[in-house]
């Protein structure tokens, strides 16, 4: 059976990097033990730095740390090109790059907290070809269809 492939998009690092107990940070274990794929992007990483340094300084070198636990890909950024070409994928120009680099990275599904820009328009995820939800509805997908437990 296929690895499973998740992107997580800043909201979702930070939280699994602050919380040691939400699903987020379930997700991150499961990619410490490689029975899940985990990727983010450059633009994700540098994000999520900048609002936890800002927010949360005492956790910063816990991104690192966290990213190297869970074998974590950080992919690259999609082009300016790219992003002006897909803009019409979201309302939000500023979450573009973070959709079209999990398009890229041809995974089974986004993890996001981000309701305003993501899981709030269901269009969103039917333009993009991607499952999209938050943390909990990953684990929840990957419980219910790869008996993973």
């Amino acid at each position: 059976m296929k690895k499973v492939s998740i992107f997580l998009d800043s909201s979702a690092l930070i939280a699994g990097v602050i919380s040691e107990n939400g699903a987020a940070h379930v997700l991150l274990q499961l990619g410490e033990t490689e029975s899940v794929s985990l990727t983010i992007s450059k633009f994700v990483f540098n994000e999520t730095t900048r609002s936890i340094g800002r927010k949360s300084p005492e956790n910063l070198a816990n991104v690192q740390k966290e990213i190297e636990k869970a074998k974590i890909v950080i992919a690259q950024d999609p082009s300016q090109e790219e992003i002006q070409a897909n803009l019409y994928l979201m309302d939000d120009p500023d979450d573009v790059p973070v959709l079209l680099a999990a398009i890229k990275a041809k995974v089974d599904y986004l993890a996001t907290h981000d309701h305003k820009h993501f899981l709030n328009d269901p269009k969103v995820a039917e333009k993009a070809g991607l499952k999209i939800g938050t943390p909990g509805d990953v684990l929840a997908w990957i419980r219910e269809n790869l008996n993973l437990q």
